[in-house]
């Protein structure tokens, strides 16, 4: 028991550091949020988008990392579009808070063949503590060092950009988030903090429509992520199937598996996902089973997401149509 108490410190404190490095992504940006990955999607669609996230990580293990993010975003003119995340992440005794501010604009390459390229910037602002209050003493740490008095805190300032290019359903965005290194006076006496943030994202995809439904989709996607400090780099491979009724609304299932880029047939996670829209109310739920030697003593990490569309404004535009056919067909006016 000691043994698996020590790997479970080892585990939240290595996930601290990754945490403060980047929020974590799973699959909130499948829960039909693309906007989770990327400022370019900002103004992408006819209303305004409202999601809530809420993910808890490795449910039945004390302190284990939990996470809450609001997300929004809509269309300003024919062709921008603004957006605004909030969140925060708890991760054993580190606290983490921020806010994003993104900006889009969005262009057509090819009006004919339906090709379209959209910019993206985003400004964060990043708040992160140490909650000493609640550290605990040990067998081989009696005391908690008396040299460590108030809760250690520091904010940070950064950007993001990406552009987004779409080739009729085909869609492929590349990010490179965290520009500007970290601020790390307030925590010299940590030797491995990170003070280099950059990462870069790269997300896409396909939108299959169905020969014999025309209100069936498949969409085969790919997620990939890798910091710049050390390399490490992840992929997911997803896929989702999507189907529509009359009144636009619609109903989706699909799975995820993620892997480290040098170990590919070492899954990290696997799981399955759905969703619904309803007169422009949105509900999904994703399921990870993780696979590593915590798989025995949690029941994995769950994530719901809710949602509304409202506001609808038509944009003469087809730059701001989404790749999905059926959502956005008629200039929107089926969503």
């Amino acid at each position: 028991m000691k043994k698996l108490t020590l790997y479970i410190a080892f585990l939240l404190v290595t996930f601290g550091y990754g945490q403060e490095l980047n929020l974590p992504a799973w699959t909130q940006y499948l829960a039909d949020n693309d906007f989770v990955i990327s400022p370019t999607y900002a103004g992408i669609g006819d209303n305004f988008r409202v999601r809530a996230n809420g993910l808890t990580q490795w449910v039945g293990i004390k302190n284990a990392p939990d996470n809450q993010a609001l997300y929004a975003d809509f269309r300003i003119s024919n062709r921008s579009g603004v957006g605004i995340s909030a969140y925060n992440d708890r991760n054993g005794n580190t606290r983490q808070k921020g806010i994003k501010f993104s900006f889009a604009h969005h262009i057509i390459l090819d009006y004919k063949s339906k090709q379209y390229l959209s910019f993206g910037l985003s400004y964060n602002i990043n708040a992160f503590r140490i909650d000493i209050e609640n550290f605990e003493t040990t067998e081989e740490i009696p005391i908690v060092d008396p040299s460590i008095t108030d809760d250690r805190a520091i904010s940070n300032n950064n950007f993001d950009v990406g552009f987004l290019y779409r080739f009729n359903r085909f869609y492929f965005s590349f990010n490179a988030n965290n520009f500007l290194d970290k601020d790390i006076d307030n925590f010299s006496g940590f030797d491995v903090e990170p003070s280099r943030l950059l990462n870069y994202q790269i997300y896409s995809g396909y939108v299959i429509q169905s020969k014999y439904n025309k209100n069936v989709e498949f969409e085969p996607s790919v997620f990939y992520q890798m910091f710049n400090s050390d390399k490490r780099s992840s992929t997911d491979i997803n896929f989702k199937y999507r189907k529509f009724n009359r009144d636009g609304d619609y109903y989706w299932v699909g799975g995820s598996y993620r892997f480290l880029n040098d170990q590919l047939l070492k899954p990290l996670n696997f799981g399955p996902m759905a969703g619904i829209m309803k007169n422009r109310l949105y509900f999904a739920y994703s399921y990870q089973f993780t696979f590593n030697d915590l798989s025995s003593f949690n029941s994995g990490t769950h994530s719901i997401t809710i949602g509304l569309d409202f506001l609808q404004g038509i944009s003469d535009c087809p730059c701001t149509k989404g790749t999905s056919w059926r959502k956005y067909k008629n200039n929107g006016t089926n969503q």
